[in-house]
C-alpha cells in the first residue's frame, strides 16, 4: 500500500526559503542579482518576487533532473491527482500537451483525436510527424458549439485503424462538455492503445465529486492538467500526469527535449503551493466555484434571450457529463455573437470574461470570485440585452467546420509553400494554422483544404472582431498554401 504523504509540506517553496535565509552572494544567473541590478523590475514584481527569481542550484534539485525537493514535490502532487507520477511544467500546459503526443506517437504513428482540439496538439503533430485520424465531433446546432466524442464514432475509427497508438480525448471542451471519458478508455485499452487526455480545463475535477470524472480516475494513460486555470497557480505553470502503464523517465526525456533548462522557480513554487492548497480545500473551493455558477446560470436565464446551458444537454454519449463550474452562455439570442458581447463588456462595463466566438462567451469562475462580482455580471448582460438587442438574421450559427485533410500537418506545414490573399486560396491546401484564440481550436490546420465554407467563415470572425491568429501574415489577409502545381 502506497505511504501517505504529508500534503501540507511544500517541498521547493521550504528550499526557496532556505537558500534565501543563507544570504549567499549570487555569482550566478539570472543576471538582476536577486532584483538589485533592475530596480524598475523590482519596483514592479516586488523584492519577494526577484529574490525567489533564482537559478538552479544543490539545494533546489534541478527541473530536468529532479533527485531532491522538485522530486518529492512531484511526488506530492502524483498522490494528490491520484496519478502514478507528476511532472512540473513550466512551459504551459502547450509543453504538457506536446509532451504527451511525443511520448505516445512517433513519425508515421497514428493519432485518433477529435479535429476540435487546442492547438498544441496539431503543433505535436508537426513536430513529430505522427499522422491524425480525426473525428468531427457532433454539433448542438441550437447552440452552434461542437460536442463531445461519440463512442461509436471512436469505436468505427479504431476498427479502422487497428495501428493506432493512442486515443486522445478533451476532458472538458472550452464549453464544459465531457465525452464518456471511462468507456472510451476501456475500449482503447482493449485494442491495445493509450489514451491521452487534455485537462486543461479539468484541474478542480480531481477534487469534486459532483463534477465529471478525472482522466487519472477514468484510467487513462496521460493527462495535461493547466494547474494555472482553475488550480491557482501562476499563469503558464501545469502539470503532466501518469498512470502506471507509462514509463516515467521516458516521459521526463520526451519533456527535455523541448522544455527549457532553466526552469523557473517562481512558476515552480506555485505549483508546489497550489497542490497543497488543493489537497487540503480543494472539496470546498470548488463547491463554492460551482454554487456560484449555477447562481450566474439562473440569473442569466431569468434575463432572456440568452441561454446559460448546463447538464440538460447531457445526452448519454456526445455530451456524458457537464462541468457544471463552466458559465458558458449563448448569445445569438438577442443577436449579437458571442465575441461581440466579449468586447461589449470589457470596453463599456470593465468586466473581462475568457473569450467569446461566434455564438457563445465563456466566463470563467473560480474560488476568488464574489456573489458581487457575479451580480455585476448579470446586471450587465441584461443591460447590453436592453440597449443593443437586434435581430439575429444573417449571423452564422454554428461555430466547427469539418476539415477535408489532404497531407498530414507534418508534411504540409515543410512543404514548399507559397503566400496568397485569402480570396485566392479557394481549393488549395492549407500549409499554416487559423484560429481564433481564445480559444485556441483551428478554423484551419496545416494539410486541410480551403473551402468557401471556410473563406467566408474568416471574413465573418474577423469582421465580428475575433482575434485570428496562426498565420505569417498577421493581418489574416493572406494564407500560406501548398505551391501549386508541384
Amino acid at each position: 500500500m502506497e505511504k501517505k504523504m504529508d500534503q501540507n509540506r511544500m517541498p521547493i517553496l521550504e528550499a526557496l526559503n532556505t537558500v534565501k535565509n543563507m544570504r549567499l552572494v549570487p555569482f550566478d544567473v539570472p543576471g538582476h542579482k536577486r532584483g538589485r541590478g533592475n530596480p524598475e523590475l523590482t519596483a514592479f514584481l516586488g523584492e519577494k518576487c526577484m529574490t525567489a527569481d533564482v537559478n538552479s542550484m544543490k539545494p533546489l534539485d534541478n527541473l530536468c533532473h529532479p533527485v531532491s525537493v522538485i522530486r518529492d514535490a512531484e511526488a506530492l502532487a502524483a498522490q494528490a491527482f491520484g496519478a502514478k507520477h507528476a511532472f512540473f511544467m513550466v512551459g504551459g500546459t502547450t509543453s504538457a500537451v506536446q509532451a504527451m503526443v511525443m511520448t505516445a506517437c512517433k513519425k508515421g504513428d497514428k493519432l485518433i483525436l477529435p479535429r476540435n482540439v487546442h492547438i498544441s496538439v496539431i503543433n505535436a503533430l508537426i513536430l513529430c510527424g505522427a499522422e491524425p485520424v480525426y473525428i468531427n465531433p457532433q454539433i448542438d446546432h441550437r447552440l452552434g458549439i461542437s460536442l463531445g466524442m461519440s463512442l461509436g464514432d471512436i469505436e468505427k475509427a479504431i476498427t479502422e485503424n487497428p495501428g493506432a497508438k493512442a486515443v486522445l480525448v478533451n476532458n472538458p471542451t472550452y464549453y464544459g462538455i465531457c465525452s464518456n471519458l471511462k468507456t472510451i478508455t476501456e475500449t482503447a485499452h482493449q485494442h491495445g492503445m493509450q489514451v491521452l487526455v487534455d485537462e486543461a480545463h479539468g484541474t478542480h475535477f480531481y477534487f469534486s465529486a459532483d463534477l465529471p470524472v478525472s482522466a487519472m480516475a477514468a484510467g487513462a494513460d496521460i493527462a495535461s492538467v493547466s494547474m494555472h486555470k482553475s488550480g491557482g497557480s501562476l499563469t503558464q505553470s501545469s502539470l503532466l500526469l501518469t498512470g502506471g502503464n507509462i514509463n516515467a523517465d521516458y516521459v521526463r526525456q520526451i519533456i527535455n527535449l523541448t522544455q527549457t533548462t532553466s526552469g523557473s522557480y517562481l512558476l515552480l513554487s506555485s505549483l508546489d503551493i497550489s497542490r497543497k492548497n488543493l489537497a487540503l480545500n480543494g472539496e470546498a473551493i470548488f463547491q463554492k466555484v460551482i454554487g456560484l455558477a449555477q447562481y450566474a446560470r439562473d440569473e442569466i436565464n431569468r434575463i432572456g434571450d440568452y441561454c446559460a446551458y448546463s447538464k440538460e444537454l447531457i445526452n448519454g454519449d456526445t455530451v456524458f457529463d457537464f462541468d457544471t463550474t463552466k458559465l458558458s452562455v449563448y448569445t445569438l439570442g438577442i443577436g449579437l455573437a458571442g465575441i461581440e458581447v466579449y468586447d461589449i463588456l470589457r470596453d463599456e462595463y470593465d468586466i473581462q470574461v475568457e473569450f467569446g466566438d461566434l455564438g457563445n462567451f465563456l466566463a470563467y469562475i473560480s474560488v476568488g470570485d464574489t456573489d458581487k462580482n457575479i451580480e455585476r455580471l448579470v446586471s450587465a448582460l441584461s443591460d447590453i440585452r436592453r440597449l443593443y438587442k437586434k435581430d439575429k438574421v444573417g449571423m452564422l450559427e454554428y461555430e466547427y467546420i469539418s476539415p477535408i485533410v489532404a497531407a498530414t500537418p507534418q508534411a504540409a506545414f515543410y512543404a514548399e509553400k507559397e503566400s496568397v490573399l485569402l480570396k485566392d486560396s479557394l481549393g488549395a491546401v492549407c500549409a499554416e494554422n487559423v484560429m481564433s484564440y481564445p480559444p485556441g481550436i483551428p478554423i484551419l490546420s496545416p494539410g486541410e483544404q480551403i473551402t468557401k465554407e471556410i473563406i467566408d467563415y474568416i471574413v465573418y470572425a474577423k469582421d465580428k472582431g475575433c482575434f485570428l491568429t496562426g498565420t505569417e501574415d498577421l493581418s489574416v489577409n493572406r494564407l500560406n498554401i501548398l505551391k501549386r502545381g508541384v
